[in-house]
């Protein structure tokens, strides 16, 4: 089965790399087809022979013309996104296999067995679920760098295989090979990058695309698919989207108030226009008449109100009270929108005051369908309507609010100050900040004026949570429930929120508990998460923030991956995060709360990640217990969710990976107790190794700026933040995602490895076979360790290096990274007893190896060109060049960012 899989895969990507062939040679002429022909061919014998094959491939790219070098670098980088597609198919046939053979665990099937297994019933999932929350978190962080067009261009070709999996006739070759061949060129003739930089409208697009073109159908299936499996069928729902598009202003001056009205008006648009149309087929549908058929009281009732006075639907009773039902959501979508409704109603209607009241003259449809017609109705599209409107109401995505410490402090500051309460607050200590503001959020006396005279940086704070109070008067409870702060290390800095949520009238003195949005730290540093305990024990003593915590009876944490990974290595980010998360939950249970954790990674194993599914499960023991959120970032929101089907197996992978851990755990407590402390010491001393080299090698900043392709990948334009949060060069000043990125794109990968090698050495190497067989937390960092080595490649960050100026600082600190790679590898192999890196995962080792050679050359095109660039050709195909071949290696990789 694997080798007929694998030659399928195989045939495919040849399909679609023959068709490309032959649109290349149309399009682009035979001499350029030649040419990527014979620089792939020099780039594979390199790749096995460095050494023999170092001098062709060089002359071969020293030797292209600035439009050879564009040409094959838009080349390589089509076709990695079209054998992408290939890849992404097989992926999905493998999954429908194992599922139908019931071998995997998460999928319900699979993961309802294993909790038999367990003794634990299907009741007891069907109450975990009743009360949970499985929480994707779509954000703009820019590591996607396709173009929507591109994205819309892969989706059409993926579309064309998948109907040939279906319809015979159209999987004639005829057929197929014109609509692929037609699609292939309009690829080949689509710029690939984008000229302009994004702007947060686009961002609050490209989020919202995905939310209506995918989630508004798969999640209401999910819900269903759920409730029949667990007989619940009024299971609340349990999957909430949410984003950060729109309220994520940390470090990115272009989110405002306007850009905050934006997004709920650009997803109300979205989730209205739906609503408006699956309730006008349903018009067009139920044309049931009275005088043939009953109906409860309450349709009745319903139609009659109703201002449809059609003489044709007189008798029909569900159509009339579709017309009405329609009328008046037409009317909501002015109000929640700022413009008319697409198709305007037949009439005028009362607008509804929520998505509770529409919800509940759908339910009056469908009660009265099966209470006189039977079973034939329980099913059926008015059904995915109201479980649609239960998903997403009228706002279709829970927005969080994030902002940075360091502006709350200086917003209070400034409230205070020129309130007259406090000269300088941030002079105080913490006790002093926390006496302040505990006095203030006991009083109902606001300090803003509108008299006075504020920083701008006042006022915009202001305005905005202005804007999100009348988003939740609008929209309801869930349009906003979270305030995130950044760069959390002391309660004040929640408490800071609270005096800010009171001044816009959203926290209220005599009733806390009623505030609709909890303040939550976000622990992302080493230090920080190292701090986390005390911060939030003393956070739960204030009687401000706990009251908030105990109405909604969690307290939300989050915890980042990116960050803490840049402070400190890859493992000791991992362990650090697994012990913060243990010393949150110990502080949430004294003070009788649920722990709710967000957890806040990227794409790349260096910002978290890997499996979703295998990283809950490796959670550490009662800090899921029916509950997480988890961001998806950048390019994961495409890959993960950009079709139905695979986003349909992501969102049940996460469902099931929040059963599994809550209620059929690993014993993680127990392993922690035993290995902890090896974990402990090994994560120190890759921290050292680690910074040794990044923070504490003279001329590493050097390195890191001529040996990756950082100040080019500023040029993508692939978001609307900054790449670094100053004018610095230092790595401190850095944001994780452009760190990570020029490791990946130069191949060396250091942010998911480096420091490991160095970590083990004298560990007792049954200790770590043991934790490596035993321990899902140990095993699964080891599992991404070698997904993100097996994508590296040290030959080619040998080439990455030649970039440096000075080549003495190139050779030295190459060398020590090398020196760790050939430990680290070593290390891993002794580990898990395999001969080369991913002899445990076939399946992903055969995807990489099929794949890497048509990565490789687009790396070499992008040296050669950075070269030039960089000894002055200003030549715009230089630029063009570099950032197609960013663009193609990023594809190729697929998680990089």
């Amino acid at each position: 089965m694997i080798q007929a899989a694998d030659d399928r895969l195989r045939d495919e990507v040849r399909l679609l790399g023959g068709l490309l062939g032959e649109v290349i040679r149309a399009e682009g002429g035979q001499a350029l087809y030649d040419r990527i022909e014979a620089v792939r061919q020099a780039s594979v014998a390199y790749h096995r022979d460095a050494a023999g094959d170092a001098a062709r491939l060089e002359a071969l790219l020293a030797d292209l013309s600035l439009d050879d070098a564009v040409g094959l670098a838009h080349g390589f980088a089509v076709f990695s996104l079209l054998a992408n597609v290939a890849e992404d198919r097989a992926g999905k046939r493998r999954a429908r296999e194992q599922s139908a053979a019931g071998a995997r665990p998460d999928t319900p099937e699979g993961a309802l067995q294993r909790l038999a297994e367990a003794g634990r019933s299907a009741g007891e999932a069907r109450d975990l679920l009743a009360g949970a929350l499985v929480s994707p978190v779509l954000t703009a962080h820019p590591s996607e760098v396709r173009r929507k067009s591109v994205i819309d261009r892969i989706a059409s070709v993926s579309d064309l295989l998948d109907a040939c999996d279906h319809d015979d006739d159209f999987c004639r070759p005829d057929v197929l090979h014109a609509g692929l061949r037609r699609q292939a060129t309009i690829l080949w003739s689509t710029r690939l990058v984008r000229q302009a930089g994004l702007v947060v409208q686009d961002e609050i697009d490209t989020v919202v695309s995905f939310l209506e073109r995918v989630f508004l159908h798969v999640a209401p299936a999910q819900l269903a698919d759920w409730r029949k499996r667990l007989d619940a069928p009024d299971l609340p729902p349990f999957i909430r989207l949410g984003t950060w598009v729109g309220g994520d202003r940390d470090g990115n001056p272009n989110v405002d108030a306007a850009a905050l009205k934006a997004a709920f008006a650009t997803a109300a648009r979205s989730v209205l226009r739906f609503y408006l149309d699956e309730v006008n087929a349903l018009g067009a549908e139920l044309s049931l008449s009275g005088s043939m058929s009953s109906v409860s009281p309450e349709l009745a009732a319903l139609a009659g109100a109703s201002g449809d006075r059609s003489p044709h639907r007189a008798d029909e009773p569900y159509r009339r009270a579709l017309s009405e039902i329609y009328a008046r959501l037409a009317a909501v979508h002015p109000i929640l929108t700022g413009q008319p409704a697409p198709r305007a109603a037949a009439f005028a209607a009362e607008p509804y005051v929520g998505p509770e009241a529409f919800r509940a003259d759908l339910a009056v449809l469908r009660d009265s369908l099966i209470a006189n017609h039977g079973a034939v109705f329980a099913d059926d599209r008015l059904t995915r309507l109201i479980t649609a409107a239960d998903v997403f109401g009228f706002h279709m995505a829970t927005l969080d609010l994030r902002q940075n410490s360091d502006v709350h402090e200086r917003v209070v500051a400034d409230l205070l100050k020129v309130a007259g309460v406090c000269p300088d607050y941030s002079a105080l200590d913490e006790e002093g900040r926390l006496a302040v503001l505990a006095a203030e959020l006991a009083s109902a006396r606001l300090l803003f004026s509108p008299f006075a005279d504020y920083a701008e940086e006042t006022l915009k704070e202001r305005a905005i949570l202005q804007a999100a109070a009348e988003a939740l008067a609008r929209f309801g409870p869930q349009a906003i429930r979270t305030h995130i702060v950044s760069k959390t290390d002391a309660a004040s800095d929640l408490l800071e929120v609270y005096l800010l949520l009171k001044e816009v009238g959203l926290y209220r003195p005599e009733d806390p508990a009623a505030c609709p949005i909890q303040a939550a730290p976000l622990f992302e540093t080493i230090g920080d998460l190292r701090a986390a305990r005390p911060t939030l024990e003393r956070l739960l003593k204030e009687p401000s923030a706990l009251a908030v915590a105990r109405a909604r009876g969690v307290q939300e944490v989050m915890i980042g991956y990116s960050d803490s990974n840049k402070d400190g290595s890859y493992l000791t980010s991992t362990w650090e995060l697994h012990e913060a998360s243990r010393a949150l939950l110990e502080v949430t249970d004294a003070a009788g709360l649920r722990l709710q954790l967000f957890h806040g990674r990227g794409g790349a194993v260096g910002r978290g990640g890997g499996s979703s599914f295998a990283a809950v499960l490796g959670q550490p023991q009662g800090t899921v217990a029916g509950r997480i959120r988890v961001t998806e970032q950048g390019e994961v929101i495409a890959n993960k969710y950009g079709e139905p089907e695979v986003a349909r197996r992501n969102l049940d992978a996460l469902t099931c990976g929040v059963l599994l851990a809550s209620l059929a755990p690993p014993p993680d407590a127990e392993l922690t107790r035993r290995h902890g402390a090896t974990l402990a010491r090994l994560s120190q001393a890759s921290m050292s190794a680690y910074r040794a080299l990044v923070y504490e090698t003279d001329g590493f900043v050097d390195y890191f700026r001529a040996a990756t392709p950082i100040a080019e990948i500023a040029d993508l334009k692939i978001g609307s933040r900054p790449a670094s949060r100053s004018s610095s060069t230092a790595i401190e000043d850095l944001r994780a995602i452009p760190w990570v990125f020029s490791w990946s794109q130069s191949r060396v990968m250091l942010p998911g490895w480096f420091g490991f090698g160095s970590a083990v050495e004298g560990v007792d190497p049954d200790e770590l076979r043991a934790m490596h067989r035993d321990w899902p937390f140990f095993r699964t960092l080891l599992q991404n360790m070698e997904m993100v080595m097996a994508k590296a490649d040290m030959t080619i960050a040998r080439r990455y290096a030649s970039l440096v100026p000075d080549q003495a600082l190139a050779e030295r600190i190459y060398a020590d990274i090398r020196t760790e790679w050939d430990r680290t590898e070593a290390a891993v192999l002794a580990i898990t007893g395999q001969d080369a890196l991913l002899g445990g995962q076939p399946e992903l080792d055969r995807l990489i190896r099929l794949r890497m050679p048509y990565v490789e050359p687009l790396n070499h095109v992008q040296i050669e060109l950075i070269r030039r660039r960089r000894a002055g050709d200003d030549d715009p195909r230089v630029r063009a060049g570099i950032l197609l071949a960013l663009n193609g290696v990023a594809a190729g990789l697929r998680n990089s960012g």
